[in-house]
């Protein structure tokens, strides 16, 4: 990707060293939060259900801490550089995508942290990776995610990375147009494989919305460079619900599916890429996924 001429973001806050475990108000949820698509329950054995519980606002909530100011990313500090570019980059492609609807956007706030910190989810925890917190609209990152996601995952590449943060940006999109609210309410009243179902959805939809940025960023910035979509690509299969529980048990059930498989996440990601365009990316009325 080419991100070097591209500006930083001013809404990250770098958290780490700070941790949650010994801040006032923090409360374990216990079983963590998410690992993009279930890879908490690849390593630790995560309830699926569970999982999804914190990815929207379902988790033990914490009192309000005030931290103080975050202090400023070191000029030194690559990894963190390059994601307050690509947030940078989600914060101008989607204000321009609202301002074409009429609507203003309001960006989120992203924030480094190591090992554990609170959030309005509950206690994010580095072992359960990146996530998006409803609640208090920000999204969490321990950057040693990264080395995961090389190390096991064999998903290395920046445009990976980026992958990443842009899914977590598209749980806030959904916030913002009230699909999060509406899987909030169904939370309970429906059979749990219905709400797994949907759930799948919701994920996809995501996916889809990281690719609409990737299309529209590129068009604008020209930021892709050969090889990048596949990184992605790569990402993405490697997530899907069915590549994890093979990896951790050696068979797939689809009926406990909550992100999608592989295919359908690469397919959902390289639709949004294909369009850019934000309408193409209902996953809730497609009849097949």
């Amino acid at each position: 990707m080419r991100l070097d001429d591209q500006r930083q973001s001013d809404n990250v806050e770098d958290r780490r060293g700070q941790s949650g475990r010994h801040l006032p108000g923090a409360r374990s949820l216990g079983l963590g939060a998410i690992l993009i698509a279930l890879a908490a329950s690849y390593f630790l054995g995560v309830d699926p259900g569970a999982v999804l519980n914190l990815l929207e606002g379902g988790g033990a909530a914490t009192q309000a801490v005030d931290p103080g100011p975050a202090p400023r990313i070191p000029a030194n500090d690559e990894k963190a550089i390059f994601v307050s570019r690509v947030l940078a980059s989600t914060e101008d492609t989607w204000a321009g995508i609202f301002a074409q609807a009429g609507r203003s956007y309001t960006p989120p706030k992203l924030v480094l942290f190591t090992d554990a910190y609170p959030t309005a989810c509950g206690l994010g925890q580095a072992a359960a990776g990146p996530f998006y917190c409803p609640a208090d609209g920000k999204v969490y990152i321990d950057l040693r995610f990264y080395q995961l996601m090389r190390d096991r995952f064999h998903a290395a590449g920046d445009f990976a990375q980026a992958y990443v943060v842009a899914h977590e940006v598209g749980h806030h999109i959904q916030k913002l147009l009230g699909i999060t609210d509406q899987m909030q309410a169904l939370r309970g009243r429906v059979p749990q494989a219905e709400y797994n179902a949907l759930s799948v959805r919701l994920e996809l939809q995501a996916d889809c919305l990281a690719g609409v940025w990737a299309r529209r960023a590129d068009q604008n910035d020209h930021l892709l460079e050969p090889g990048d979509i596949e990184q992605a690509q790569r990402a993405a299969a490697a997530i899907g619900d069915d590549t994890l529980q093979k990896q951790a048990q050696g068979y797939a059930v689809p009926d406990s599916f909550t992100h999608g498989s592989a295919e359908q996440r690469v397919r959902w990601l390289q639709r949004g890429l294909d369009s850019g365009d934000l309408r193409r990316c209902d996953t809730f009325k497609a009849q097949t996924l």
